[in-house]
């Protein structure tokens, strides 16, 4: 029977003392992987088209996936050719896809800019709402961020719900998020998004009374006080003020583990890129990790770190960040700023590469741009980059040949059937922050631990054994050097 070794899915992501990391030994076919089992739970409640009555009681889930909505797609063409704008709208109807919709036309126009009062100009309303009334769509969404007067204009007009980019991006944070910070990082950029955009003077709307009720207001002007929008304002704010607290507090357990691994000398290396450019299963193929993996936009979001040792033994971490996309909502980046913030701290940043997609130098752009966000919220550079062009097993000689034309420093791998992982593994050890003190001590043989360390932590370039004790002349890092000073005798 074939057996496998992984590390415990049931560790804390964040720790990564050696002593904390027990790696279990699971058999295939037996123990399922995290991974498996969260990907089966997600596809274990899927509605079939045609055979539901769409009873208004429908019981609830956990992966919004029991009810599809059928949708159409706009977008407006404002700069670039053709061939971008399709690619825009082909990339939006996938985020739909993800969301759980079904994409059943989509529409581009091209105008200098947006139209401040409708995104798309009037006379492409009508066009939309003969194409949403044909298709017998009940959701339109938008290939841009809309204001709350364009989004009230359109579903005044097309009489059906309108959702932009963003709100769409954020619905999908909202199904995939698994963890305590997750969530609540989510929530947070939902109620940022969502408080510019409340409105109505429905029944439930009561004005305010201008001074003293009945006296100087005149008709319609009394009521209770407070209308019910200025309290659900008021409610959100409380929240995103509650919500803020609480992941300054996660942000603080963070930097205390961040800190402990900077204190151990333990180097690191994020995995950024592209959404669905494979991050996670290039994590599973380098480290056995077992996370989920699903052929979907943001199928992964929590950050998930684990230990990795290099060929010559010297250990550090890998951590999986949060994928990216073009024209990723301000509110997530501003949420997610925590999770970003290892990407930042890393001493290599390993950048995937969809190589299956048609535009990958664009996939690079969109994650450099958040990056360098990034970097300059901390004043500071970022970690050198590793371009990694990943999936070359779904494309043939001519396009890789093209794509190594087009990224010359990359390296090609497969983390599907593995071609490319040995060599890549072996790069990511060659760029890691190697020991640069050099001691020459003298360590009795009472303290073999120290002997102990300096083989796992640092470079041994001599070893000898004396009558005294052990005598090395080696590489460490600072914090071992200081441990060592007082053996300092010989040389």
């Amino acid at each position: 029977m074939k057996k496998s070794l992984m590390w415990s899915a049931d560790v804390d992501p964040d720790v990564v003392e050696a002593d904390e990391f027990e790696p279990i030994l699971a058999v295939d076919g037996d123990e399922p992987s995290t991974g498996e089992m969260d990907l089966a739970e997600r596809a274990s409640l899927r509605r079939v088209s045609g055979l539901s009555t769409e009873l208004a009681d429908i019981t609830e889930v956990e992966y919004r996936q029991l009810r599809l909505e059928r949708v159409v797609l706009v977008g407006v063409w404002t700069e670039g050719d053709a061939a971008h704008a399709e690619a825009s709208l082909a990339e939006l109807a996938r985020l739909a896809e993800t969301a759980g919709s079904e994409v059943l036309e989509g529409l581009i126009q091209r105008r200098d800019r947006p139209d401040p009062g409708t995104y798309i100009g009037s006379g492409k309303v009508r066009e939309l709402r003969d194409t949403v009334v044909a298709t017998g769509a009940d959701t339109v969404i938008c290939d841009g961020e809309l204001s709350p007067g364009q989004l009230r204009q359109l579903e005044d007009k097309l009489k059906v719900k309108v959702v932009d980019r963003t709100a769409l991006i954020l619905d999908i944070f909202a199904q995939h998020a698994r963890s305590k910070e997750g969530k609540a990082q989510v929530e947070l950029a939902q109620l940022q998004y969502m408080l510019p955009r409340l409105r109505g003077w429905g029944d439930a709307m009561s004005r305010q009374a201008g001074g003293r009720a009945g006296a100087n207001g005149g008709v319609g002007t009394r009521g209770p006080g407070e209308t019910k929008l200025e309290t659900d304002r008021r409610r959100i704010h409380k929240r995103i003020s509650k919500l803020r607290k609480e992941l300054h507090a996660m942000r603080t357990v963070r930097d205390t583990k961040r800190g402990r691994r900077e204190t151990n000398a333990v180097p690191s290396v994020a995995i950024a890129g592209y959404t669905n450019a494979g991050k996670s299963s290039l994590l599973n193929a380098l480290t056995g990790a077992g996370v989920l993996v699903e052929d979907a936009l943001f199928a992964t979001l929590d950050p998930t770190t684990r230990k990795a040792v290099t060929p010559d033994g010297r250990p550090f971490t890998f951590t999986d960040t949060v994928g990216f996309v073009r024209h990723l909502p301000h509110q997530l980046v501003e949420a997610f700023r925590s999770t970003l913030e290892e990407v930042a701290g890393a001493d290599l940043l390993v950048h995937v590469v969809d190589g299956a997609e048609a535009a990958p130098h664009e996939q690079v752009t969109a994650v450099r741009e958040v990056v360098a966000e990034i970097a300059e919220e901390h004043r500071d550079s970022m970690p050198p980059e590793l371009l990694v062009v990943n999936k070359i097993d779904q494309v043939d000689g001519t396009r890789i040949a093209e794509l190594r034309r087009l990224l010359p420093d990359a390296h090609f791998v497969s983390a599907h059937s593995g071609d490319g992982i040995e060599e890549l593994r072996a790069e990511v050890a060659e760029r890691l922050p190697r020991p640069d003190v050099f001691v020459d001590v003298l360590i009795p043989y009472t303290r073999g631990d120290l002997v102990a360390r300096a083989h796992t932590e640092g470079e041994i370039v001599e070893e000898e054994h004396t009558p005294e004790g052990t005598r090395l002349r080696a590489k460490v890092r600072t914090d071992l050097a200081g441990v060592l000073q007082q053996f300092v005798g010989v040389g």
